[in-house]
């Protein structure tokens, strides 16, 4: 996080009990300003790196235990792509700011349970990598007269702890998800290896890439969206083809806990 300078502004609540993640603490307006300027310079450069039109990559900023005063901040700034973890929690977080000024996504691991909320409250669902997951969404979705659209997960590192349906059963799920009505396929979406080296990360991102074209080459349509990089290896998933990155430390800074960042 840039060695801020400590301006007027909001400073971060306390983690309300109940949240398993401590908020970081003594973060001004201005700090959150300038992280998000460094982190929307690093994403164009990787664009100009890559040969990539200005503008190409969406930065969600994941919000996950944040008070709501950060996210109003955050909109504020011009961080209108929000990124959530779990409903519950989201239900808190647009009381504050609102559905219209911000495009909600929800990136963590679905329950097929919770499948009806997250078509009335998110703008997209990142997560889908089980066909009856799929098929919750679609129902629900039709019953309320949309079309949602959703990414498949995949879990291109083969890492037991992370969500996500394998490379080689991505395209009989696509396949499955495209036949439903109620959902619109986008793309697909991965959680990278943690890397001590960014670079590592590379081949995860560029094998998500070849899976994405060849299932747009199977189901004879492209598929636009390539959710994947998060803060400690965005720059390469941008140079891989990534159109959606997810930031959440390097927005909002360090978390405390042994914890996946984003």
């Amino acid at each position: 996080m840039p060695g801020a300078a400590r301006g007027a502004g909001f400073r971060l609540s306390p983690a309300p009990f109940g949240t398993t993640l401590p908020r970081p603490l003594n973060m001004t307006s201005s700090d959150l300003a300038l992280n998000l300027a460094a982190v929307r310079d690093r994403i164009a450069a990787a664009e100009r790196v890559s040969g990539r039109p200005a503008g190409s990559v969406t930065l969600v900023g994941v919000v996950k235990t944040q008070a709501p005063e950060t996210l109003v901040a955050a909109v504020a700034l011009g961080l209108t792509e929000l990124g959530e973890n779990r409903v519950q929690e989201a239900e808190g977080h647009q009381e504050a700011v609102g559905r219209s000024a911000v495009r909600w996504h929800m990136i963590g691991h679905l329950q097929r349970n919770k499948a009806g909320r997250a078509v009335e409250m998110f703008d997209m669902v990142h997560g889908v990598d089980d066909l009856e997951l799929a098929r919750a969404l679609s129902r629900r979705a039709e019953a309320i007269g949309r079309r949602m659209p959703v990414l498949i997960e995949v879990n291109v590192s083969g890492e037991a702890s992370k969500f996500g349906i394998a490379p080689t059963g991505a395209a009989e799920l696509a396949e499955g998800v495209e036949a439903l009505s109620g959902l619109e396929l986008r793309g697909l979406m991965t959680v990278g290896a943690p890397v001590t080296d960014p670079q590592e990360a590379r081949p995860g991102f560029a094998r998500l890439r070849d899976l994405r074209d060849e299932l747009a080459v199977r189901l004879a349509r492209p598929l636009p969206e390539l959710s994947m990089g998060m803060t400690h290896d965005y720059e390469v998933a941008v140079e891989e083809g990534a159109t959606m990155v997810r930031i959440g430390t390097g927005i909002f800074g360090e978390r405390k806990r042994n914890e996946p960042t984003e």
